[in-house]
């Protein structure tokens, strides 16, 4: 694969850099993402064909405000900046960026300059995302207009011949429509990609890194069942067969069928597969404990415990493996970029483990790339496309005491909303249920019966940041209850939860 071909995110602090860097492979050109102090030297050793810098919530003349080293100016690479990173570029060239008379949020009408090489192939008039107290109130010499909006005189600028251009809007967000197109035109006319960048390469090249890396020595993997993990245990296995060691530890709370679904993939794989059911060690560590901080950390724990205990037996491995891909290196302050939250797979090892190297062939890919490699290396569909499931499995979605006959109950009501969810083609980014602490009357036949209420929930978000419920139809709601309380005993209530994030979270607990 040709990793010369890549485009440099320079990150000013902006929500959007992951959003921009995916924006960027997708059109098959490789991205990596850079904290704005990345020394000019680290940019020039990648060699980038183009850089682009991000939005961020700082005004650029606040002395506090991210920069980058000036040189990156001088090295003859296209640069385009986005929001505060056509504001950073046009302060830090001599122009003049003031407070906007009046401020701009939400779609608004752009026009635009179509002889902009930013902008070739697109209307006069397009709809773009606007978020800025601030603008562009004097253009640096060199510099011309290339895009205005009713309150914005220089919505967008360009300097051809420096092959400089900026941007106040956002092209990298879905309410800027044509912004995918603004974005292949910079990387593609302006940058002159040839798009090299694409999962077979990627196998390849690292089926190739992996033979290098370990020869012939023993690699061991925590098998979650989660995609991440599967498609790093299934590329390593393509790449150094019977070598692997994947430990799959079963602590009882995953959803119907999952730990047998499992079980049928890896254990056809080239590598040794051992299921470990530890479902009984889990229950009686949680005996008792209801603050669901309390059962995150208590499972956490047992779960390393569990693991190194298994290790023990195959003493013979060098290697360890994870899953660990880019956002969580991004987020868990590489580069220099800062630390948002710690994740158990960069930095979160067991001290007395002992291994010469980290095997982490998916540390450069995006999710939605896993996805894509998963499915070329002939995972099947619902491990690839497996929705976000935490760790602690169904513990977290108990609310109280967690019991082996409260997880029984979830389990198989979980599955009926899944299955009616699926069925009727419902657009939800993640569905589950949920069984509550509150027990209410109901009746069976002739029966008073005391049993538990039970939520369902779904919602469609993009980014999980934000979510919303999604609008399931009321005839999917009224089949999924009734085949719930007449197929699971122990539930004599269903409620649908109609909660956002914000306010709530997606899950419970």
């Amino acid at each position: 694969m040709d990793h010369n071909e890549t485009v440099v995110v320079l990150d000013f602090g902006g929500q959007y850099k992951e959003l921009i860097a995916r924006r960027v492979r997708e059109m098959h050109v490789h991205s990596q993402i850079l904290p704005c102090t990345a020394p000019i030297e680290k940019i020039e050793e990648i060699n980038p064909i183009g850089i682009i810098f991000t939005g961020g919530p700082n005004s650029v003349y606040d002395p506090a405000s991210p920069k980058c080293d000036k040189r990156i100016f001088e090295l003859g690479i296209p640069i385009l900046g986005i929001c505060y990173g056509m504001q950073f570029m046009a302060y830090a060239l001599g122009g003049e960026v003031s407070s906007c008379p009046v401020s701009e949020y939400g779609q608004i009408e752009t026009n635009l300059e179509n002889s902009c090489a930013l902008f070739r192939n697109l209307d006069q008039k397009e709809i773009a995302l606007m978020s800025h107290t601030d603008y562009v109130s004097r253009l640096p010499e060199g510099f011309q207009p290339a895009a205005h909006t009713e309150n914005c005189p220089i919505a967008a600028f360009e300097y051809p011949e420096k092959k400089f251009y900026g941007v106040q809007f956002h092209p990298e967000v879905q309410h800027t429509p044509k912004g995918k197109k603004i974005i292949k035109n910079f990387v593609y006319n302006v940058c002159g990609a040839e798009g090299l960048y694409n999962m077979d390469d990627y196998i390849e090249q690292q089926v190739k890194a992996i033979r290098k890396q370990v020869g012939d020595k023993k690699i061991l993997l925590g098998l979650s069942g989660g995609v991440d993990s599967s498609v790093c245990a299934a590329l390593i296995s393509k790449a150094v067969p019977n070598q692997l060691i994947c430990i799959y530890v079963d602590h009882g709370f995953m959803r119907k069928n999952e730990s047998e679904e499992i079980d049928a993939v890896f254990s056809k794989m080239d590598l040794n597969f051992v299921h470990v059911d530890a479902s009984e060690r889990f229950l009686t560590k949680l005996a008792g404990v209801t603050d669901p901080e309390q059962k995150r950390k208590i499972i956490g724990a047992e779960f390393v415990n569990v693991f190194q205990d298994e290790a023990k037996k195959y003493g013979d491995y060098e290697f360890l493996a994870q899953g660990t891909i880019y956002p969580d290196v991004i987020e868990s302050g590489a580069n220099n970029s800062a630390n948002i939250k710690s994740h158990h797979n960069v930095g979160g090892l067991p001290k007395n483990m002992s291994f010469i190297g980290l095997v982490e062939p998916l540390r450069n890919l995006f999710k939605d790339e896993v996805r894509q490699l998963g499915k070329k290396l002939g995972l099947p569909e619902s491990l690839v496309n497996r929705q976000p499931f935490p760790g602690p499995g169904l513990a977290i979605r108990v609310i109280g005491e967690v019991t082996r006959e409260k997880l029984d109950i979830l389990r198989n009501a979980d599955a009926i909303w899944r299955q009616e969810i699926e069925e009727n083609k419902v657009k939800a980014d993640q569905y589950f249920a949920v069984l509550t602490n509150v027990r209410s009357v109901g009746v069976m036949g002739d029966f008073r019966t005391y049993d538990y209420a039970l939520a369902l929930r779904a919602v469609t978000t993009s980014d999980f940041m934000t979510a919303e419920y999604t609008k399931v139809p009321h005839s999917v709601l009224e089949k999924a209850a009734s085949r719930i309380a007449n197929e699971v005993d122990g539930v004599s209530r269903v409620c649908y939860d109609i909660t956002g994030k914000p306010p709530a979270t997606v899950e419970w607990e």
